[in-house]
Parts: C-alpha cells; structure tokens; sequence
C-alpha cells in the first residue's frame, strides 16, 4: 500500500503516489481473508519488493510461457497492433513492475506520455530512474497505486488518446465479476481512447500447471514469500517452513489455483486473534483464469468496448486483444 508518506525526500517532483487506504485497511482485508471459512489472501500481496523481483525471474522460465508468447505476438504483429491502437497521447501501465513490456512498445506505438501503476512503488521508482536515462524526452508520470479497487488519475494526464496497457494475462487474476467490473473502471478512463491486453488462453493442464509449479521451485518461492509480506503488514507470526506450494488447473472453473498447504497441523496468530490450520489445510492465494477469444470478446463488449480485434501466438496459447472505448 502506498501514501504520500512514501515519497523519498529529493524524490522526483513528477513521481506521484496515489492516497491508499491506511496500512489498517490491509491488516482488515488480510485478518478476513485468514479467518474465512476457506481462507484466503489477495493476490496484491504478493507483490512486495522480493515478490516483485522474483515474479520478474519466473517470467525467465522455460515453463512459463506467457511472456515468451506475449513478446512473440508483438514482435510478429506490432505494426498491425499499432495501427488498430492509433496514436498514443498517453500510455498508462496497468501492473507496470519492471515497465520492461511497455518500454518494448514505445518505439511503435510513440507514446508522448508514459504513465506506469504498480503497488509497489520502491520497485516501481527503481524502473522509473532506468527509463528516465533511457528515454529523456518521454514524459514519465510513475503512479503507487493499488488499481484493484480504484482507478483515479491525476488531472495532468490528458483524457484524449489514452491507451491503457494490461500485459500479462493480469486479468486473469480477477473472478469473472471482478474482471467485468475491472473493465467497465478502464473503460470509463478512456475518454474515447483503447485498451491494450494480454490474455491467457485454455490449453491442456500438462502445459498449464508446470508454468504454475516450475522445476527451480520459484514460483514455490514466489508463493511462499506471501507470507513473510503477511507477518510484516498484520504482525502475525507465519513459518514459511510450515507451508508448501500447491498449483492445480481447475477445468470447471477454467483457472489456475495457487495455494499454501499446511505441512502439519499449525496454529497462527496475529494481535487480536487466532487461527488452527488443520493438516494439509490451504490458504488460496492466486487464480489465474484461461480464456477462449469469443468468451474474452464478449466480456470486453459487455465493458463497453467496441472495434475489438485479437492477435496470436503461433501455437495459440495466448492472445492481445485490442479495443476501443
């Protein structure tokens, strides 16, 4: 979570965070999610300064294959993609982290303004300073901001040609309502502008579950780092060592699950309360729900989105859908 209390003293005038719930909102959100009858965590809090990181090294992985077909889609239909984009007043990342994804795009698409969102701003501002060397004409307005449940922008971004950019399968993350609802938030920001998405799609759980559970063990690491960024927000006193990585497709639902599965029977506590992990008990913390284009078609018209095109990988495990507000 990010406040105004974030910025650095000296820091960079034009480096804003965005006002956040108070640290007690997290602590709230994180107490009921762990004292459900299914407990669960928000996939948000994954992403602390080591969580950042370590998801950036998963993405090298040779199952992952998201960002590997990301990239080839780009490289294969830039040209195509941006003509159906148009010009780019201002390109707001969506889940920047590294701001790897968009800087590939910039030299296409021409963005006059680049507007990367992430939580977590330390990492964030570590990608801002390497672009701002890179890039000393683009105006570069970094945002600390958690987009799950708001999508205010300040009022120096211009509301015309806006592009906001969502890689990654990140979508995915979000139950069908939440996605919709998600959606419906850009759409509104637009201003007459697009969207730019990636989006993962159905293939056979042999393909799907080691991208999830890899050999290195670091999304195993990735997950499990959850719950050290737990006991720093809430105080309670989780062992990783108690704990291990689950992932799992489920078909009915169309996702991926990532969950912590207690080794043993656990007891954790926090200030105010209590909780008794039976053995082999989980805390789910991550969905990641597959598509096929006509279902991804139709959530993006039931946003309000309009001129809607799609590009693929050459197997067809993943898809960039573009859309007009």
């Amino acid at each position: 979570m990010v406040s105004p209390s974030a910025l650095l003293a000296g820091a960079d005038p034009h480096y804003l965070a965005r006002p956040s719930p108070p640290p007690s909102a997290g602590q709230q959100e994180l107490r009921d999610g762990l004292l459900d009858d299914s407990a669960h965590i928000d996939p948000k809090f994954l992403y602390d300064a080591l969580g950042s990181s370590l998801f950036t090294a998963i993405t090298q992985l040779p199952e992952y294959y998201p960002t590997r077909c990301e990239a080839e889609i780009f490289e294969r239909h830039g040209q195509d993609i941006a003509r159906c984009v148009g010009p780019v007043q201002a390109m707001i990342d969506l889940g920047a982290g590294d701001c790897a994804k968009a800087e590939r795009l910039f030299a296409g698409l021409r963005p006059r303004h680049y507007v990367p969102i992430d939580i977590s701003v330390d990492y964030l501002a570590s990608a801002v300073r390497r672009l701002r060397l890179s890039y000393p004409e683009l105006r570069i307005t970094p945002i600390g901001l958690d987009f799950s449940q708001a999508l205010a922008l300040p009022a120096d971004i211009a509301p015309e040609q806006r592009l906001f950019f969502y890689p990654g399968s990140s979508i995915g993350n979000l139950d069908p309502d939440a996605a919709l609802a998600m959606l419906r938030r850009i759409r509104r920001q637009c201003a007459g502008g697009g969207l730019l998405v990636g989006v993962d799609r159905v293939k056979p759980r042999q393909v799907l579950e080691p991208a999830y559970d890899d050999a290195l063990h670091l999304t195993a690491a990735f997950n499990l780092n959850l719950l050290r960024h737990v006991n720093s927000v809430l105080g309670s006193d989780f062992d990783v060592n108690d704990w291990s990585h689950v992932a799992l497709f489920n078909s009915e639902l169309s996702r991926i699950e990532m969950h912590l599965q207690a080794r043993h029977a656990v007891t954790v506590s926090w200030p105010g309360d209590t909780r008794h992990f039976t053995a082999g008990e989980r805390i789910h913390t991550e969905n990641s729900y597959k598509f096929t284009p006509p279902a991804f078609t139709d959530l993006l018209r039931r946003a309000g989105f309009d001129a809607i095109e799609h590009w693929s990988d050459a197997r067809g495990w993943f898809s960039v859908f573009s859309a007009r507000a």
